[in-house]
């Protein structure tokens, strides 16, 4: 692979960016120089060799910093490797985590030239003391109680297996 490997990420609590970093950690272990960058703060892909994007779904939608990304990068980002990971069920029921799935795919889906190598949903984390606007309108959200269903072990694994991938891309 030519170039480091880009970690990308919006959040908005920050417990994306603690996602991001760790699987920026995994792909360092596995030798890659890498990155980790906000998705605003990122200008232009040129010298980088591959790009993970990362990004929560609230309220049923991706991050519209990750939907940006997505527009603002399209001619840099159909010539590199890329995978996607979403944040999203706050509870470990697979109802909830099917539902995420499909959404994260409907939003996919607004970029029909978009073909990620790899795309993966972890669990998310909860606090409703929080919470900011227009979130603190809504009192149900208030109820739900604080969760965090981050499965670091599958965050890891998941990093050395794009390590593996971002290794075999040519270069």
């Amino acid at each position: 692979m030519k170039g480091p490997v880009l970690v990308a990420f919006a959040t908005r609590y920050g417990s994306t960016q603690e996602v991001a970093e760790a699987v920026a950690k995994s792909l360092r272990g596995a030798s890659l120089d890498v990155d980790v960058k906000p998705l605003r703060e990122v200008k232009t892909l040129e010298g980088y060799g591959g790009v993970v994007v990362g990004a929560p779904l609230q309220m049923f939608l991706w991050h519209k910093d990750a939907l940006v990304f997505l527009s603002r990068q399209q001619t840099a980002l159909t010539d590199l490797p890329v995978a996607v990971f979403a944040l999203g069920p706050f509870n470990d029921v697979e109802k909830e985590w099917n539902a995420v799935r499909a959404q994260l795919d409907k939003e996919l889906a607004k970029f029909p030239w978009f073909s990620p190598m790899a795309v993966k949903v972890f669990g998310g984390k909860f606090d409703p003391t929080a919470l900011g606007l227009p979130f603190t309108l809504l009192p149900a959200l208030k109820k739900i109680p604080a969760a965090d269903i981050r499965d670091w072990n599958a965050i890891d694994a998941w990093g050395k297996e794009l390590a593996a991938n971002f290794q075999a891309e040519p270069g």
